[in-house]
């Protein structure tokens, strides 16, 4: 079964608003939607029935690729959405161009942008650092909010021992970039945990500092290749709610070399490695998550290949991986 053309996914969610006056009611991709429902009340359609979700390229998939150039491989690869790093929109706008037209040349692609990675050194261990770090964090959310961005990952740098990160801190400080992102730049941070941040590297760790921010707006974003290495384990997933994951990073991890020396680099295609992912799949169906599912790949070897043959099999593998979890 193929893919739709990106004028069909065009098409079908401006055909999808109009019934509901304009405003695309239920769309968990579409930058205009409200928040998630449940997969019970408002079921989806993707990628021409085989999935549930959107399904996003992360940039960094293929890196060596111009920001123009992704955009199009993304369109082209039959993606729904594409997830761009802050640096790129910054060397970008330096370059004279527009993030306002980059978004308009996104959606004119039949694409949408679910998150932009991302807020770094954002919840430094001390008040005078927060402080300071403001004006960066602020532009970064504007240049987001600029495409069109849903939301944006919250990265609580600088690194620093666990036993130095206090998580009430960590907690506070993420309600006030909520807030920020919320009320001045209508995008939603949300937060990431990563392997090598001690304090936050783990699920249990980012959602213990996401509830304790008492917002209702409050999320996470699991990547499966940190929750492997980093220890959380996959069972948790399924104690959540689906609304409290901005979006699911997807990708695989191999056999060798050992759990203990695997880094970024070792990501491989979904299906490709050894991690449960269709019980993942399962689970998040089962807890009513309705965001994108990005994948997000750091292999070196990938970059050395035709780029769009590379977006084509991440997405096929992808696909293949959903048809099969869920049947």
């Amino acid at each position: 079964m193929t893919t739709p053309s990106p004028i069909d996914r065009r098409t079908a969610l401006a055909g999808l608003a109009g019934l509901t006056g304009g405003v695309a009611v239920g769309l968990p991709g579409c930058a205009t939607g409200p928040e998630a429902t449940s997969s019970a009340a408002a079921p989806r359609s993707w990628q021409s029935g085989r999935s549930p979700w959107p399904l996003c390229l992360d940039t960094a998939t293929i890196r060596p690729a111009s920001l123009e150039d992704k955009i199009r491989i993304a369109a082209e690869a039959g993606y729904d959405a594409i997830e761009p790093w802050d640096g790129e929109l910054r060397d970008y706008e330096n370059a004279g161009g527009s993030l306002e037209d980059l978004g308009k040349r996104i959606a004119d692609a039949g694409l949408f942008v679910p998150s932009v990675i991302g807020l770094w050194n954002a919840i430094p261990p001390t008040r005078e650092a927060f402080d300071a770090g403001l004006p960066e964090t602020r532009n970064r959310m504007r240049m987001a909010a600029a495409i069109g961005s849903q939301q944006i990952q919250t990265i609580p740098q600088p690194q620093r021992p666990w036993q130095e990160f206090d998580l009430a801190w960590a907690s506070a400080r993420y309600r006030e970039i909520i807030e920020i992102g919320v009320n001045d730049y209508d995008l939603v941070p949300a937060l990431v945990f990563v392997q090598f941040l001690p304090g936050c590297a783990r699920l249990g760790q980012a959602a213990a500092i996401a509830l304790d921010a008492d917002h209702p707006k409050a999320r996470i974003i699991p990547d499966v290749f940190h929750m492997h290495i980093g220890d959380s384990g996959f069972s948790g997933l399924r104690k959540l709610q689906g609304d409290f994951i901005a979006i699911f990073q997807f990708n695989d991890a191999p056999a060798s070399p050992a759990k203990g020396d695997l880094k970024d680099e070792h990501r491989v295609f979904p299906g490709d490695g050894i991690l449960p992912l269709e019980q993942c799949l399962r689970d998040l169906r089962d807890i009513g998550f309705e965001r994108c599912v990005s994948l997000e790949l750091y292999n070196p070897e990938y970059w050395q290949r035709d780029l769009l043959d590379v977006a084509k099999e991440g997405l096929e593998k992808t696909l293949r991986v959903i048809e099969s979890a869920l049947g």
